[in-house]
């Protein structure tokens, strides 16, 4: 299991993450979409993603928006699974 990261790993981290920040020691990002579909559709390949990873999102989906906060409960915090897979789904919005 991966350790927990420090502040100053997870400020670098999130220097390097375009449109995530950090909100109630998570990371957080909120996506829009064109309409529900394309919200689905997203949360449909994040959810294959996380599955392989093993490492699966706390999410909210309302009509066009996904609002993600990703943590690693295991190990208490944020850790680079967080990143990894904040990475993944900011590559399947630029698709």
């Amino acid at each position: 299991m991966p350790e927990k990261l420090n502040e100053e790993e997870i400020v670098a981290g999130l220097g390097e993450l375009p449109g995530w920040s950090l909100a109630n020691d998570k990371l957080r990002r909120e996506f829009k979409f064109g309409n529900f579909v394309e919200a689905f559709g997203f949360m449909t390949s994040a959810a294959i993603e996380s599955e392989k990873m093993n490492h699966h999102p706390e999410w909210c989906n309302v009509y066009n928006k996904v609002v993600v906060d990703l943590t690693t409960h295991d190990a208490g915090g944020i850790t680079v699974l967080d990143f990894e897979l904040a990475g993944k789904m900011n590559n399947l919005v630029e698709k």
